[in-house]
């Protein structure tokens, strides 16, 4: 059943992931507690950080064919956030479980709030392909930020690294959703790399949420190229989902503060 349930899990992370970038990261954790029914934490955090590393990668491939991805801040992002993962997640590890959880539903919201603020009418094809030294600054310090945040929380970041792309670049939702996934698993597998050098990664489960997700993944995306012409509604997909798991977890964890 656990595998099942594992199976089932991964492709509505995969789905979500193909959908709107960061899906799949923010409910991988969730999803690993409490349905597929994992005790730690911590344990949760680091499966999850691999499976969706795994699937965000394949995701990436689709979108990069489809010419979504803007390469240079797309990798710029991913190698800068990295070391930021990196430096997050070794201090996550040593954090209480459930208050890091409370802790990443409110981020969550807060999150959310600000993507809805944000202008649809914002993203500048030509400011995305500058190349000077201000606009790779602001790059980098985004995703050094993100990466930090993404790793200490135990997720691939990919929403918190849609609205940083938005805000360094000024890409388009579509562009930043394709160019995130490279980050994605990018700071989806340092964290991984990180709990699994402390035996915090169940592994079988991991390969369930992978296999699931392949096949939630490539519908998700197609779904998402289909809604490009339409922000408004990515945005609300986006937010709404943020929404809905942040109070769940909320709910779930109040207790540990």
């Amino acid at each position: 059943m656990h595998a099942v349930l594992a199976v089932l899990s991964g492709g509505l992370v995969g789905f979500s992931l193909g959908l709107i970038g960061g899906g799949g990261s923010i409910l991988a954790t969730p999803l690993l507690l409490y349905v597929v029914g994992v005790p730690n934490p911590h344990i949760a955090i680091g499966t999850g950080a691999l499976a969706v590393a795994v699937n965000a990668f394949a995701n990436f491939v689709g979108h990069a064919r489809a010419g979504t991805v803007h390469w240079r801040s797309a990798v710029i992002f991913a190698v800068v956030g990295s070391i930021g993962a990196t430096i997050g997640s070794t201090m996550g590890k040593a954090f209480d479980g459930k208050r890091l959880l409370f802790l990443f539903a409110i981020l969550m919201v807060v999150v959310g709030v600000m993507m809805l603020r944000r202008r649809e009418g914002a993203g500048d094809s030509l400011h995305v392909q500058r190349t000077d030294f201000a606009a790779v600054a602001k790059i980098s310090a985004s995703a050094l930020l993100v990466g930090t945040l993404s790793g200490f929380f135990g997720i691939g970041g990919g929403f918190l690294i849609v609205p940083g792309l938005v805000f360094a670049t000024g890409m388009p939702m579509i562009n930043a959703i394709g160019s995130s996934l490279l980050s994605v698993g990018s700071f989806g597998l340092t964290t991984a790399v990180n709990y699994a050098l402390s035996s915090l990664v169940a592994w079988m489960l991991a390969v369930g949420f992978i296999a699931g997700g392949v096949a939630g993944g490539s519908l998700g995306m197609k779904l998402a190229l289909k809604l490009a012409p339409q922000r408004a509604i990515l945005t609300r997909i986006f937010t709404g989902l943020i929404f809905g798991v942040a109070a769940y977890m909320i709910y779930r964890n109040a207790g540990a503060i």
